[in-house]
């Protein structure tokens, strides 16, 4: 694509949004009070607020390469605190997509380079749960089952941190896994028991 048409479908969106409100960008100007905060892939073909159906300044996005959330990654770290903190958001969902690049580089026993450090994180996710995933003998199925378990895993990082507990506590903050079903559209709650989760998990990581 030529970039000029960008700045061209620039215009032509500008134009569409202040004929349907001429106050759309002083509005928008105004600051965002969002309820969620979403993290997810950094996928170009998952669009978040398509996704939802929300409107900007309705949510608040990070994403990166198989939506994870590494306890030593400073930036879903700084995301996770401002929202939860400043922007006061109460509900989090951590997406995944099947089809997941990330996830499938993960798998290969290629040297990618500087992916290697991040992808071992979803290898991680593999050897927690390698006896249910190496049952499942269609190589798509697995990877599929592995996206709902990186989902979930990176759910019980985000309720490890203190920012996220203290939420939960005080407000009643929650968490949720979800998944896009890229080959059908289809938005799905992992319906993941995070309430079991907390309790089994905070003899260990709890905060106070």
């Amino acid at each position: 694509m030529d970039l000029s048409k960008i700045f061209e479908n620039n215009k032509k969106w500008i134009q569409n949004k202040l004929s349907k409100d001429s106050n759309y960008f002083k509005k928008l100007n105004e600051g965002q009070n969002p309820k969620f905060l979403y993290i997810g892939c950094s996928d170009s073909r998952v669009s978040v607020e398509n996704l939802m159906g929300l409107k900007p300044g309705e949510v608040f996005v990070h994403r990166n390469i198989a939506n994870m959330v590494p306890a030593i990654d400073l930036n879903s770290a700084s995301v996770i605190e401002y929202a939860v903190e400043h922007l006061k958001v109460n509900h989090i969902v951590v997406c995944g997509h099947y089809s997941c690049g990330g996830v499938k580089a993960a798998m290969q026993s290629a040297d990618l380079g500087l992916l290697n450090p991040w992808l071992r994180y979803i290898r991680d996710v593999y050897r927690l749960h390698k006896d249910e995933l190496n049952k499942i003998e269609d190589e798509n199925e697995r990877y599929d089952r592995l996206v709902d378990l990186n989902v979930q895993e990176q759910c019980v990082n985000l309720i490890k941190t203190a920012a996220v507990q203290k939420a939960y506590r005080d407000r009643g903050l929650k968490v949720y896994g979800w998944v896009f079903d890229i080959k059908t559209g289809n938005l799905i709650d992992l319906k993941i028991d995070f309430e079991h989760i907390l309790t089994d998990i905070m003899e260990i990581y709890h905060l106070d």
